[in-house]
């Protein structure tokens, strides 16, 4: 720990509010583009006929949708109610997240279904080079606006803003996508736009169910990596040197953070409020760590007996 107190690494108060004022900023940016972008490309879909700009378009109208959600999440945890939520609102984050990857895999099977219907009809739009240059121009430009703000929001390491950076990463994947397939079934074979679309698709439905799976995993309790365990247990030994042994250290996700639970054994005859003090600042100190919410100390002063809660936890 650093003489301020903090841990190496960790930010300020006021860094962590200028953070957080840059997220909402990267929040509301990423929302407007979408706005813009997605009436830019509605236009560019009337003019080419394109099934893959198209697949593009439909993403971008679900962007608006998903963002419409992941702003509901990031506003819902800005206002706690700790009488209905005694422990915050933090796994909204995830919540949201598997919403919004659910919407986009949703749209991904929908595409791959009228892209097939479309190889089978052999429908072929009719196109002109003047069309097709507008349509060029708009792809082109909505592509170059995603990518920068896919680099903007990397910046950041909140799960909501880093979904937003995912989105429009994959936005510069699937308009790339989209704008070669159409000007190729234009200029060459009619199938490639089907085809381009199918890849989109493809794509959209795996990015998306991994993504499902990642958060699933943080939302049901998956346990801390060991080097973070051994990164706890450094803590703790180090704490006080009245610990004598330490009996349980365990992590686990609850959402994009995690719990921490420790049993840390003291000297038999030491006074309660002195284990007391020792416990709370054992915990204050964990809670400090970025990456654990909350930290549970269960002080003890031997440790043969059976492990409390195990039938509960097993059950």
């Amino acid at each position: 720990m650093t003489e301020s107190g903090r841990f190496p690494g960790s930010l300020t108060e006021d860094e962590m509010k200028q953070l957080a004022k840059s997220e909402r900023f990267a929040i509301r940016i990423s929302n407007l583009a979408n706005i813009v972008l997605f009436i830019a490309k509605v236009y560019a879909c009337v003019e080419s006929r394109s099934l893959a700009v198209i697949a593009s378009t439909m993403d971008s109208f679900l962007d608006l949708l998903s963002g419409l959600i992941l702003w509901f999440t990031a506003k819902s945890m800005r206002n706690p109610n700790y009488y209905h939520y005694p422990i915050g609102k933090k796994r909204m984050q995830p919540v949201g997240i598997i919403i919004f990857a659910s919407v986009m895999a949703t749209l991904g099977l929908q595409i791959l279904l009228e892209s097939v219907r479309d190889l089978i009809s052999q429908s072929q739009p009719k196109t002109d080079r003047e069309k097709e240059m507008w349509m060029i121009g708009i792809m082109v430009s909505v592509t170059a606006v995603k990518f920068a703000l896919m680099v903007y929001c990397r910046r950041f390491k909140n799960e909501i803003v880093r979904a937003y950076a995912q989105d429009h990463l994959f936005d510069v994947i699937t308009n790339s996508v989209g704008l070669v397939a159409a000007v190729l079934s234009i200029r060459y074979y009619w199938w490639i736009d089907p085809v381009g679309a199918i890849i989109i698709a493809l794509y959209t439905m795996t990015t998306w169910a991994r993504t499902v799976i990642e958060n699933v995993r943080a939302l049901v309790g998956r346990a801390a990596p060991p080097e973070f365990i051994a990164k706890l247990t450094y803590l703790i030994w180090n704490h006080c040197e009245e610990i004598k042994h330490i009996d349980t250290v365990r992590a686990y996700s609850i959402g994009s953070l995690y719990f921490a639970e420790v049993d840390i054994v003291l000297p038999e005859d030491m006074h309660l409020k002195k284990a007391h003090n020792i416990g709370e600042t054992l915990q204050e100190k964990l809670e400090r760590l970025p990456k654990v919410e909350r930290a549970f100390v269960h002080v003890d002063f031997e440790f043969t007996h059976r492990p409390e809660h195990e039938n509960k936890v097993r059950g």
